[in-house]
């Protein structure tokens, strides 16, 4: 069934990347209002297509009224494969990362440049042009079959870029809508390239913000320096208390609940061979971490507690001899199987507090909670399928890996409606995702092009009745 999907998208391949490039230039920014016209023009983009192209039940889901800061994800369905067939849902989300800093793009950021087989442009790789793929194989089905090997929904997320916050009031509105028998994510790196690669997990997350005060107010750096608190020195000097020399995380009780590191996590990590002086190379950087991981280990397998931003003080042009009272800093923590985010979050909060300096004050904001690390179990009927595909597609046995960061609704469907997930999408690690001249290959858009028709055709040949769920 799906040799002639794949011709047929093969014809369609120039208005396919006409569309993707269509999508691409909507700024929609999600952790930003100013963006608003953006997200918004994203979203009837993505409903005229799915309308277009035959599905169902198009519409916008939201969260409940009372819930603060959501964005609505767009759905569709087609459901004519019969009750026998399964019903997978299909994900991918239309939000992107901020474009800053600006200066650094060699071109504007949403005006896709094409050079070099690379399409350049904030969310090509992340995640728009796997979403595409994902949406165009739908499409090449319903045109060419009349219908899907399965039955299909589809659920485009708004705010995947900021965390999630509002998915899972938005899942628990709408869960008749919503179920399935498991989920194909188009985020999540792993299924295009020369190396056949099966995405079977990623690390969870959690986040913390704090400020240090040191004084009543900023000084005059003259007067008062050397005899009163630089509230900026104090924090790095705190900061600094999260690892030792070599990078491991110092924090008491940070681990709790992990499960062991074990030698068959470390060969399925190894499956997947990492040139360590290149990848070093590639970022212009030294090397660094736990000399008793890998590379590979320490960026998907270990936790981490990461600074991601750190100000105070006077940052505008020129000098300004000043002594700041206050420095704020931004935490996340990626989290491994077995870890709970709130009690990772406790563990380093209650670190932050041992540390502090005396007469320091310390203030907290973050959102309780976070996202559990997820993992497809062996055995399940997406891996055996995937597996069964990038075998015949690319001719060797596929490497096992789990993506270091983190996609929170494979871990919010898996526990809120008993789904579990594969992350087949077709981004590659050096494309840049999150950092100026992101870039989405035009090879791998190709190959996506012929891989999803592959696996939704493998799943077709599959019951309903095969999939486990927690929750029928």
């Amino acid at each position: 069934m799906s040799e002639r999907v794949i011709e047929h998208l093969a014809g369609q391949r120039d208005a396919i990347l006409d569309r993707l490039l269509t999508l691409i230039r909507f700024p929609s920014v999600s952790t930003d209002p100013a963006f608003a016209e953006g997200m918004g023009g994203a979203r009837e983009f993505l409903l005229d297509r799915l309308r277009s192209i035959g599905l169902q039940d198009v519409r916008l889901l939201d969260a409940p009224p009372n819930v603060p800061g959501g964005q609505p994800a767009v759905h569709g369905a087609w459901t004519g494969a019969g009750p026998d067939r399964p019903t997978i849902m299909i994900y991918g989300h239309y939000d992107v990362q901020p474009a800053d800093p600006l200066e650094l793009w060699h071109a504007p950021p949403f005006e896709p440049t094409i050079r070099d087989g690379r399409i350049y442009a904030r969310g090509a790789s992340d995640v728009k042009g796997s979403t595409t793929v994902a949406i165009e194989t739908i499409a090449g089905f319903l045109a060419v079959e009349g219908g899907c090997p399965v039955n299909v929904k589809l659920f485009l997320e708004g705010e995947e870029e900021v965390g999630s916050p509002s998915l899972p009031a938005l899942i628990e509105t709408h869960r008749d809508l919503l179920a399935a028998d498991a989920m194909l994510s188009a985020d999540g790196g792993g299924a295009a390239g020369a190396v056949p690669v099966l995405n079977i997990g990623c690390r969870g997350i959690c986040a913390l913000q704090f400020s240090l005060r040191t004084a009543r107010k900023d000084a005059h750096s003259g007067k008062v320096g050397g005899a009163l608190r630089n509230a900026l020195h104090e924090m790095a000097r705190l900061i600094a208390t999260l690892h030792d020399e070599q990078g491991r995380v110092t924090v008491e009780g940070f681990e709790a609940g992990a499960l062991p590191f074990t030698d068959a996590l470390r060969a399925e990590s190894a499956s997947l061979p990492l040139d360590e002086a290149a990848w070093y190379a590639e970022f212009g950087a030294a090397p660094f971490g736990d000399p008793a991981y890998t590379v590979r280990e320490r960026t998907t397998l270990r936790p981490t507690v990461e600074v991601n931003g750190m100000w105070g003080g006077y940052t505008g042009q020129g000098g300004k001899t000043v002594t700041p009272a206050e420095a704020h800093a931004k935490l996340t923590m990626r989290l491994v199987p077995g870890q709970d985010p709130a009690a990772a979050q406790v563990a380093v909060k209650a670190h932050l507090e041992r540390h502090a300096p005396p007469g320091a004050a310390l203030e907290f904001s973050y959102r309780p909670g976070g996202t559990r690390a997820f993992t497809l179990a062996a055995g399940h009927p997406l891996r055996a399928a995937a597996g069964a595909v990038l075998r015949r597609a690319k001719g060797g046995e596929p490497a096992v890996m789990r993506l270091g960061g983190t996609v929170p609704i494979t871990t919010m469907f898996q526990e809120r409606l008993g789904i579990d997930s594969l992350m087949f999408g077709l981004a590659s690690p050096d494309e840049d995702a999150h950092a100026p001249n992101e870039f989405f290959r035009l090879s791998s858009l190709d190959e996506g092009l012929r891989l999803w028709p592959m696996l939704l055709s493998a799943l077709g040949t599959m019951r309903a009745a095969d999939f486990p769920r927690a929750q029928r």
